[in-house]
């Protein structure tokens, strides 16, 4: 088939959550039909990768995004009535190659991996959406935690992005979420309303997130690392880190003082450098964050606001190390008890879980293992992939 492919964010290098589902997704297509790919690069030094995203595309079109000016640009929102993501996502020549790239390959089917990226869909299109989570209850979780005027225009954004999404879900062949719970949150979201709509799990590349004898730890000797990973200018990473610092690593510290908490993870902001010190590590982007993951001690993820199956959760996993989460992050990715993946969700159960761990080092190792082997049983891209070919082709 000739497939159209839009996605908010090159999908390349996988080294973000969503960029690791939406380049798995373009590999999984790639390999069964002819891809054309209209995306956006907001990074500059994503701009190395285009040659090997142009070898998976029979046709790419790229638009550079500035977040400052798109941030601005989007507040025009609030004049025309729509969510803001709307306008922060949307580009004159963008809408132009997609169509003229429809009228010349003559698309079979077109698949949008975020919801935003619907308004570029041609008209009379098949059409399947990957919304991933549902982003409109990200913004309408965000506002409590922010003063007023932020408060109200996440409230509102949330209310716009519901209806938009509500629209495309209605136009779709089918949409997906990344787990049953979203699912049955966005079915509660907009009651009597006919979507077809359906769970389309992530996985993890276990061979490339494996243990290896000879990889280096990136720690000092002696010291006990706990690491947490993630894009550092996400909120949620934000507010996460933020609070293991304020309300755990203070108690921790007290029993164990060799620990040190390591963050790790691309543009850091002011608020997350300002934790750095010396019971805390703030890294940045690194070449390559298996090492932190394969040399933690234990790996946390204390997510208070973020949503749906967190892939830095299962790559953790598959390195064989322990880990502590969210329990929403947990009910995720298993309805059943793990050795290796607890749940946690206020600050002493944090505390009491993860003292465990760094007080038996040979227990956490076991653990690892066998969170490792549940991972590699459960949790292949492929496997869960092909729940999307179907739909290309018959009703959902």
């Amino acid at each position: 088939m000739k497939i159209l492919y839009l996605v908010h964010r090159l999908p390349y290098p996988p080294n973000k959550g969503d960029k690791v589902r939406s380049y798995h997704l373009l590999k999984h297509l790639a390999a069964r039909h002819e891809v054309h790919l209209g995306t956006f690069i907001d990074d500059p030094d994503d701009e190395q990768h285009l040659p090997r995203v142009q070898a998976l595309c029979a046709g790419l079109h790229v638009a550079r995004l500035n977040p400052r000016t798109a941030k601005l640009l989007s507040l025009r929102g609030l004049l025309t009535g729509e969510a803001l993501s709307l306008p922060y996502y949307r580009d004159a020549g963008l809408q132009a190659w997609v169509a003229e790239a429809a009228a010349r390959v003559g698309f079979d089917a077109v698949v949008v991996f975020s919801g935003v990226m619907a308004q570029y869909v041609p008209p009379g299109l098949r059409m399947l959406v990957d919304f991933v989570d549902v982003d409109s209850a990200k913004w309408r979780d965000y506002a409590p935690e922010h003063a007023w005027p932020m408060s109200w225009l996440y409230r509102r954004e949330s209310t716009q992005l519901l209806a938009f999404e509500q629209r495309t879900a209605r136009a779709a062949q089918c949409s997906f979420f990344v787990t049953d719970n979203e699912v049955a949150l966005f079915r509660d979201l907009g009651p009597g309303q006919t979507m077809k709509l359906a769970a389309l799990g992530n996985g993890v590349d276990a061979d490339f997130f494996a243990p290896d004898a000879a990889r280096a730890s990136p720690f000092t000797a002696g010291e006990l690392p706990l690491v947490f990973t993630g894009a550092m200018d996400y909120w949620p990473n934000v507010d996460a880190v933020t609070w293991l610092v304020r309300d755990m690593l203070p108690a921790l510290r007290e029993r164990f003082p060799a620990l040190r908490f390591h963050i790790v993870g691309r543009s850091p902001t002011p608020a997350v450098q300002a934790l750095a010190g010396p019971a805390v590590n703030v890294t940045g982007t690194v070449p390559d964050v298996r090492p932190y993951l394969q040399h933690a001690a234990v790996v946390v993820a204390p997510l208070r606001l973020a949503r749906g199956l967190q892939n830095k959760v299962l790559e953790a996993m598959a390195m064989a190390r322990p880990v502590v989460a969210a329990g929403s992050c947990v009910r995720a990715i298993t309805d059943a008890s793990q050795p290796g993946l607890q749940p946690a969700d206020d600050a002493p159960a944090y505390v009491q879980q993860l003292s465990l761990w760094l007080a038996d080092p040979a227990a956490a190792d076991t653990a690892g293992r066998r969170a490792r082997d549940f991972v590699v049983g459960a949790y292949s891209w492929g496997a869960h992939l092909a729940g999307l070919d179907r739909y290309l082709e018959t009703p959902c």
